[in-house]
């Protein structure tokens, strides 16, 4: 690949990603109704858009199975405890029975969005604006150091077979910048804390690079110019805010 090459993506890329953070900072600022319908809403459409790379007749249940995400989410924060996790894996289970194949890929995935949703909607409510922040700027600079320090110096592959383009120079210098993101914001739990969650996002990356070489598909949409879609653009997030959450409920947050 030329110099020139390897850049081509960059200005579409700049743009949505411009966009995108102006919406999530107003939402996570805002909080309450603004961030719940946000992450209602990319939880729906990362969904609709699982379903279309999986499922033979996706077009007939890919929108069916979206709403279905959206309005079980949002329901998820109106309920009581005990009613929260089979109102969440319910369009899991649904969806999987529509498919004549790889119904466990979209019944594990599905469940797995599901609750990192649910969780970062529970994070912004329980814990407040800085986790939410400190979470966000983690995966954006694992991200963005990775996709610069990969281009830049290259190397070995991380996981050729998953992801062909990941380098382990840019998934140590995601590590690093992570690492940087929380001595920023605390101290050395937190600096060990980011690291693992930005792994935790590498491998949400992972999980659905493997999907997309499974099912022969590019990116999973092509909602965000230079991005490809909302599963191409927040699976790290969902990684890192589903490892969270498991952290938070097992021994609480540093």
């Amino acid at each position: 690949m030329s110099v020139a090459g390897k850049w081509d993506d960059l200005p579409a890329r700049i743009m949505s990603a411009v966009v995108m953070v102006a919406v999530g900072v107003a939402a996570v600022w805002f909080g309450g109704l603004w961030f719940t319908l946000l992450v209602v809403v990319i939880g729906g459409g990362m969904v609709w858009e699982l379903c279309r790379m999986l499922g033979p007749d996706r077009e007939r249940m890919a929108i069916p199975m979206g709403l279905l995400t959206t309005a079980a989410l949002w329901g998820a924060t109106l309920l009581p405890g005990e009613a929260v996790l089979p109102v969440l894996i319910a369009p899991a289970i649904v969806g999987a029975t529509q498919l004549h194949k790889d119904r466990l890929i979209y019944g594990g995935y599905a469940a797995a969005l599901m609750l990192a949703c649910y969780g970062l909607m529970g994070l912004r409510a329980d814990h407040g604006v800085m986790w939410v922040a400190w979470l966000v700027a983690v995966v954006i600079a694992s991200d963005v150091a990775g996709y610069f320090v990969g281009r830049i110096v290259g190397g070995p592959k991380f996981w050729p077979k998953v992801s062909p383009k990941k380098t382990w120079s840019g998934t140590i210098g995601g590590w690093i910048a992570a690492g940087v993101v929380g001595a920023a914001f605390g101290g050395l739990p937190l600096v060990l804390m980011s690291v693992a969650t930005a792994f935790a996002g590498q491998m949400g990356d992972a999980a659905e690079s493997a999907i997309k070489r499974h099912t022969g598909v590019k990116d999973s949409s092509n909602l965000i110019p230079g991005h490809g879609g909302l599963l191409d653009r927040f699976d790290a997030m969902m990684g890192a805010a589903l490892f969270v959450v498991i952290v938070s409920t097992l021994v609480g947050l540093p």
